[in-house]
């Protein structure tokens, strides 16, 4: 039996072979089937065998590619507003120009990116109205994420009127936008623009491409659905359809479009309801073809799901930092994105509100819990961002049936005070400025949570090397509770840190200035969450 099954690899072998040796392994098979013992024992069998064998399933080495992105992939502070509201009156639709304007005071704030939502025209049919009401009164602007006009002409010359190669003709229309990017590149900002893959029923994707859509039996579409959310005024496209290559090349020609304007940052809404394939093929070519592209993902979604499409192409991404309110959740959270292998390829951009965004947590605490939460954000991340005009200003009146702001920007235009004295801008500014200071700020896997005696007070270090080649060490504690002072004992291990246990060293807090000495692992902080609740200290 042994040389039957012998025989039977021979025969294997003999067909991946050529030539002589094609000839020589099938009288060799046939030896060991009529029961050959020497030729079975032979050296000579043995290396033809072994030459010619068809190895199945071999995995072979091979060359591998390491992609090296943007800085701002890692390290980049991003200001979200929506420039229809960037005037002082909001009885008035502002220009890309009004916000144009705004530019320098973000930059002075510290910020690296600026994020527009959608500029592109606004459907009329079916189009919201205030606080997402089904039906708009009149001279309402609607939903920028209700994208494509068929009363808009404005195709920026590329043959697509009104559709997302278009600016608003209210914002100013495409002119307005390239002096809104060269504003932007001339005080240092980079432009991120949102995409959203998805049509009004006026976009001109409806009458010209129907076979891009899902009909009903009725010949009508069905509007998009995120339950228990319904958006009466957006159709979803059909990734699938028969029609499928001319759809996806088109989809990819909107980065285009605007890669060749200047944008080189991209936040992209809802890349989770589309296929994998679409953007494993999508961002590959852009990638490739575009490397200081950067695709932030706005992807709420299961943690498999958020950490496919970051290996597809997604490195940045939104994540549940929002809900993340305790300390045990943010330690636990920050060890699974920071301190496991999820580090390698997923960079977590922390966003503590967006425009979808108010958490109950943000509208009982108030001032010092949006200033809280601020520092954790732009400290525990490297990459964090804002929903600014509401946020430095403290709005935080919530919608009563959803956990998103009222009197929402989504639906309607507003006016803020851009240089109101008692926003939160100075401390805004300060953070971004240490951010841009510290090294040990301008990484993600370098954080390590240390441990307090109180579970209302979170202590956290990151250590970097400055290019002096000393060690930047910086410790952050944050009070959790925005109504009482919260005290305790903070254990800091000296011997990670390189401090000596036995001798005395010194803190400084960056944000209020003072400086303590402490002695040995052990040492006390107490903060008033009404006066400033969170510690950033330098140590050494």
């Amino acid at each position: 039996m042994e040389l039957l099954d012998g025989s039977t690899i021979l025969k294997k072998a003999a067909k991946n072979a050529l030539g002589t040796d094609k000839k020589t392994l099938t009288a060799l098979a046939n030896a060991l089937a009529d029961g050959d013992l020497d030729a079975a024992l032979s050296a000579e069998t043995a290396r033809l065998a072994y030459e010619n064998d068809p190895r199945e399933g071999l995995v072979a080495s091979q060359w591998l590619q390491v992609r090296v992105g943007p800085v701002l992939e890692r390290f980049g502070a991003w200001y979200e507003f929506f420039p229809r509201s960037a005037g002082d009156d909001p009885n008035r639709h502002a220009t890309l120009d009004d916000a144009a304007n705004r530019l320098p005071r973000i930059k002075e704030m510290g910020y690296d990116i600026v994020y527009l939502p959608p500029i592109h025209p606004i459907g009329v049919e079916f189009r919201k109205g205030k606080d997402n009401n089904p039906v708009a009164a009149h001279g309402e602007p609607g939903s920028p994420w209700a994208i494509g006009g068929a009363l808009y002409n404005d195709g920026g010359g590329d043959g697509t009127k009104g559709g997302h190669k278009a600016v608003h003709p209210e914002l100013g229309g495409m002119e307005a936008f390239e002096r809104f990017v060269a504003k932007a590149d001339e005080v240092g900002l980079k432009v991120a623009l949102d995409v959203a893959f998805q049509t009004s029923p006026d976009h001109p994707y409806v009458e010209d491409h129907p076979t891009w859509f899902q009909h009903r039996a009725d010949g009508t579409i069905r509007y998009a659905e995120n339950p228990p959310k319904k958006y009466q005024d957006v159709y979803p496209l059909d990734f699938e359809t028969d029609a499928a290559p001319a759809l996806w090349n088109e989809l990819k020609s909107v980065f285009e479009f605007w890669i060749e304007r200047g944008v080189t940052v991209f936040r992209v809404d809802n890349p989770h309801t589309k296929p994998f394939a679409f953007w494993a093929w999508c961002l590959a070519d852009l990638r490739d073809r575009f490397p200081e592209t950067i695709y932030l993902a706005e992807a709420f979604s299961r943690p498999k799901v958020m950490y496919t499409l970051a290996k597809l192409g997604y490195i940045n991404s939104y994540t549940y930092f929002s809900w993340r309110s305790d300390k045990q959740g943010l330690q636990d959270y920050c060890r699974e994105l920071f301190q496991t292998e999820v580090g390698e390829y997923y960079r977590p951009n922390f966003w503590p509100n967006t425009p979808d965004i108010l958490t109950d947590e943000l509208r009982d605490g108030g001032r010092p819990t949006h200033i809280a939460r601020f520092v954790l954000a732009a400290t525990l991340s490297s990459a964090y961002g804002i929903y600014g005009p509401p946020y430095e200003h403290v709005y935080n009146h919530q919608h009563e049936k959803r956990e998103e702001y009222r009197d929402n920007e989504k639906y309607e235009v507003r006016a803020w005070n851009w240089h109101d004295p008692t926003s939160l801008q100075p401390i805004m500014q300060r953070v971004n400025e240490l951010r841009h200071a510290h090294p040990a700020l301008q990484r993600m896997r370098n954080l390590r949570g240390h441990e307090t005696d109180f579970p209302l007070l979170i202590a956290y270090i990151m250590q970097a090397r400055r290019e002096d080649g000393s060690m930047d060490t910086i410790l952050c504690c944050v009070n959790l509770d925005p109504h009482h002072v919260q005290a305790g004992w903070v254990n800091l291990p000296l011997w990670e840190l390189g401090i000596d246990e036995h001798q005395p060293y010194g803190v400084t807090d960056l944000l209020g200035g003072e400086r303590y000495e402490w002695r040995g692992t052990h040492n006390f902080v107490a903060l008033d969450p009404h006066v400033l609740p969170a510690h950033v200290f330098v140590v050494g």
